[in-house]
């Protein structure tokens, strides 16, 4: 029997089957080019016993790496600067809640209030107060402030209490701390003629809460109105005693010159200033010294 022999060609021929999972083992760190040059690299030798042995140079400041900003936009905690800490300033002033008709119905009271337009535009409605200058003392300073920035007086008649806030200006933490008074009025008329003051108005005693742009001056506001009540009920004598202020010795680190629309030194709102320091401002004095009201407008008449 024959025998039959089939010729196969190479590319015929059954081939391994070629595994296509992972190759198992290490990869190497780098391209090949980086392992065969590290190959070819002369070996580095121990130097001889007699050779000092010198340390490897310092990267020069070209080679440091700058830092690189956060996806963020913040720099690294490497490159941020130390936080300068403010420097805090005390301040201490007084004001005054000057009431017209006291001594009458409640209906017809009013109160003198200062209006000042803050940064975003609103007029906000506050009570008339200022720094306590060298050699003041606190019930001094409310009154000068009221006749400054309201162009009336006032006389000092109780205490309504102190209120104090933290605010940040010119690179300083202030603490101030202001001194409120409850005051009669005794004459003169509104006037806004202060370069810090906006408008001037007298307002209903009533009208206090919905008017005042502040909650701790509503609360001294409400206060009033109880010292008022005891007033009418119990007389002048069951006012608490007014507390002892001495006058400042030393000028307020903060403290600075009101500025006036001229230059020219002149009594502040048009006061006239006698040879014996009295000032005497819309309200008229006797010879015995008593202090006869005088009238009181808002800008639109003379008032009630």
């Amino acid at each position: 029997m024959a025998t039959t022999i089939a010729w196969v060609s190479d590319g015929e021929r059954a081939k391994p089957r070629r595994r296509r999972g992972r190759r198992r083992g290490r990869r190497s760190a780098g391209p090949p080019e980086a392992a065969t040059a590290a190959d070819a690299a002369p070996t580095a030798q121990a130097p001889a016993p007699h050779e000092p042995i010198r340390a490897a140079p310092s990267p020069t400041p070209a080679s440091v790496p700058t830092p690189i900003p956060s996806p963020n936009g913040h720099r690294n905690a490497a490159a941020r600067r130390p936080v300068e800490r403010l420097r805090t300033v005390h301040e201490t002033s007084a004001g005054g809640l000057v009431i017209d008709g006291i001594d009458g119905p409640k209906d017809r009271q009013v109160a003198a209030l200062i209006g000042r337009i803050d940064r975003r535009g609103r007029m906000l409605w506050s009570l008339p107060k200022g720094h306590i200058e060298m050699g003041e003392t606190a019930e001094q300073t409310a009154i000068r402030e009221v006749a400054e920035e309201t162009g009336i007086e006032g006389s000092v008649l109780a205490a309504l209490g102190s209120i104090d806030y933290w605010f940040v200006t010119e690179g300083r933490r202030v603490h101030k701390t202001v001194h409120h008074y409850l005051m009669r009025f005794l004459g003169g008329e509104l006037s806004d003629e202060d370069v810090e003051v906006t408008e001037v108005a007298w307002v209903p005693l009533r009208d206090l809460p919905s008017r005042l742009a502040y909650a701790d001056e509503r609360k001294l506001a409400k206060v009033a109105g109880e010292l008022i009540d005891k007033l009418h009920t119990d007389g002048p004598e069951s006012l608490p005693p007014l507390p002892r202020t001495a006058p400042r010795r030393r000028p307020q680190t903060h403290s600075h010159t009101r500025r006036r629309s001229d230059d020219t030194a002149q009594p502040s709102r048009g006061a006239e200033r006698t040879d014996r320091g009295e000032t005497s401002r819309g309200a008229e004095r006797s010879d015995r010294g008593e202090v006869r009201p005088g009238r009181r407008a808002n800008g639109c008449g003379q008032g009630p």
